[in-house]
């Protein structure tokens, strides 16, 4: 009950706070589960494509199926034929929507990461001005109980604020810094592609069969 008390004690304001608190929590919990690495882009993928090259044959079908990065590689696979530079141009365009994905619900959490604080403070200021609203009344030292209550209003709603905003300012930054080292990873990857389409001899077979999940899968084949 201590904890109910508490809330009640932080008046109206504390009905935003809880809000935030909420919507930071549901977003702190997605974007765990949906900035894992090994998701978007698996270690040795782009080295996987480059052997199916040198093999014969990519399933793009089985590549945009398989992770964001594989969709990225795909998209560039797409435009081999027409050269090294519209496959990095490509690359580019689909690793720019893959990052925004990746980024999505950050914004709001790094706003409830600088509101509630703000929250907080306005619950402050009001308190104080019911706590010198009694002062200033007759029997504004006999009123104990109306003190009290203002200077509680005053206490709860910083703490709620506070309590509130560092936690999601830890993990704005925490995902901040991921999505930064999963950009990383599929640069690397998308890079030893195009280093390896530069050098690469003879055609590139592509397949886009949707009937099976296997990368050597035949069906559908076209030629770069």
């Amino acid at each position: 009950m201590e904890l109910l008390d508490a809330l009640i004690a932080g008046g109206w304001l504390m009905i935003p706070l809880l809000g935030c608190s909420l919507v930071a929590m549901v977003i702190i919990i997605e974007r765990l589960w949906t900035l894992r690495a090994g998701r978007i882009a698996p270690l040795g993928l782009g080295q996987e494509v480059c052997t199916l090259i040198n093999q014969g044959q990519v399933n793009l079908y089985w590549l945009e199926g398989h992770s964001p990065l594989g969709g990225i590689l795909a998209a560039g696979l797409r435009n081999a034929r027409l050269g090294h530079e519209q496959v990095r141009a490509r690359l580019q365009e689909a690793a720019t929507a893959v990052i925004h994905d990746m980024e999505r619900f950050l914004s709001p959490l790094g706003t409830i990461a600088a509101i509630t604080p703000l929250i907080g403070l306005l619950g402050t200021v009001v308190g104080m001005i019911e706590v010198f609203s009694v002062i200033v009344t007759v029997d504004g030292v006999e009123r104990t109980a109306d003190l009290a209550g203002g200077i509680s209003r005053a206490l709860v709603t910083t703490a709620a604020g506070l309590t509130v905003a560092i936690p999601a300012l830890m993990f704005h930054r925490y995902f901040q810094r991921r999505v930064e080292d999963i950009t990383v990873r599929m640069e690397e990857q998308a890079g030893l592609l195009v280093e390896y389409l530069a050098h690469h001899q003879g055609e590139v077979r592509l397949s886009d069969h949707r009937s099976g999940a296997a990368p050597g899968a035949a069906g559908g084949e076209s030629r770069a």
